[in-house]
């Protein structure tokens, strides 16, 4: 019965290890945006961090993997249940923080396959603990299912294929795209919010400065403000989640005004999404003008989305000869379209037909 339970706990970790750790390195940029998110200044406030968020990214998923693989096969029974118990401890302070403290919506431990609410994360996690800690008691029960060769043969061609799909979704698309941006999708209907769904209640809180000190006041309180209070600033406070549509905070802005319905009703949409264009690769820029030019011949309408700023937008038009506009859409929603910078992406009214990475233009159906 105990060695029963053992080998239950064996496999359940090791497979959860593979299919989290899979499901990120299938998107490692989308899981550095995540890590950068905790080194923020809200969160853990370790800014320096933030360069090497890739680099961490693409080490942590890869681990889980080859650790979830030798804890399947047995090998190296002590460093591997050490190394997980290590990782679990680490990820389950890090799920307790976020719910504790309400600081990062979602963990990301299963990308954007899955998602989770900080506590459901937090819950997870202490499953995982209470089964590796099952592992750790009873290590001399996790016996090596091959011989040592093979056993080294199996380890390091698992870290061989990791590497592989590493490279692979870094410089072209992520193998499955689990996205509400993925292709055949409609930009309109995410952005539906279903009739009778549920809405945020949100309270209003002003901040007044108070004999030198700033102090919060609601909306029922606005008649206790003192006399010579001085006015600082004013904030929302969600206090009931309600439902948010897939896709939000999208918007296709030129010169103040939102274009977006006119552009997703285009039949022919051809858009270059560069969320920085500081950041972009610039080979990928240097190939988007004679695209441009070929698309229009083919009676398609050309447009940019940024989050860069007007100076950083005419610089690069200088530079690159650019003959066609930006359109202003926030950063986060723009990583979350495609995760190359720049990337393509054609566009049937509203619907997804095509999304290709700067290093894929071979590829682009036009």
């Amino acid at each position: 019965m105990k060695k029963g339970f053992i080998q239950f706990s064996r496999i359940f970790v090791g497979l959860l290890f593979i299919i989290s750790g899979l499901i990120k390195l299938n998107d490692p940029v989308g899981f550095s945006y995540k890590l950068a998110e905790y080194f923020s200044e809200p969160v853990f406030n370790m800014p320096f961090l933030v360069p090497f968020s890739l680099a961490l990214a693409l080490f942590l998923v890869i681990i889980e993997v080859v650790l979830g693989v030798m804890l399947l096969i047995g090998y190296q029974s002590k460093f591997t249940i050490w190394s997980l118990l290590l990782l679990i401890v680490m990820f389950t302070f890090l799920t307790f923080y976020s719910a504790y403290f309400n600081v990062v919506k979602d963990c990301g431990c299963f990308g954007d396959a899955l998602k989770l609410t900080p506590w459901q994360s937090f819950t997870k996690d202490v499953v995982l603990l209470f089964f590796i800690i099952i592992l750790f008691f009873n290590i001399r029960l996790i016996n090596p299912l091959f011989r040592n060769k093979l056993q080294i043969s199996t380890t390091l061609t698992s870290i061989g294929l990791c590497l592989f799909m590493a490279y692979w979704v870094f410089y072209h698309l992520p193998i499955i795209d689990f996205r509400p941006f993925k292709v055949g999708n409609s930009i309109q209907k995410g952005m539906a919010i279903p009739e009778g769904a549920a809405k945020s209640v949100v309270e209003m809180i002003f901040i007044y400065k108070v004999n030198g000190v700033d102090k919060e006041f609601t909306e029922k309180d606005l008649m206790a403000i003192p006399e010579g209070a001085t006015f600082v600033d004013r904030k929302d406070k969600v206090i009931t989640e309600g439902y948010v549509p897939p896709i939000h905070d999208f918007t296709m802005e030129l010169d103040g005004s939102d274009y977006k319905e006119e552009l997703l009703e285009n039949p022919k949409l051809l858009v270059f999404v560069t969320y920085d264009l500081s950041k972009s690769d610039k080979n990928g820029l240097a190939k988007l003008e004679k695209l441009n030019q070929q698309a229009k011949i083919k009676g398609y309408t050309v447009i940019a989305m940024t989050a860069s700023l007007p100076d950083e937008i005419a610089k690069a038009k200088k530079d690159f000869g650019f003959t066609f506009d930006f359109y202003f859409c926030d950063a986060t929603t723009l990583k979350t379209i495609e995760r190359a910078n720049p990337s393509l992406v054609i566009l049937e009214k509203g619907t997804i037909k095509q999304k290709v990475h700067h290093n894929d233009l071979d590829l682009l159906k036009l």
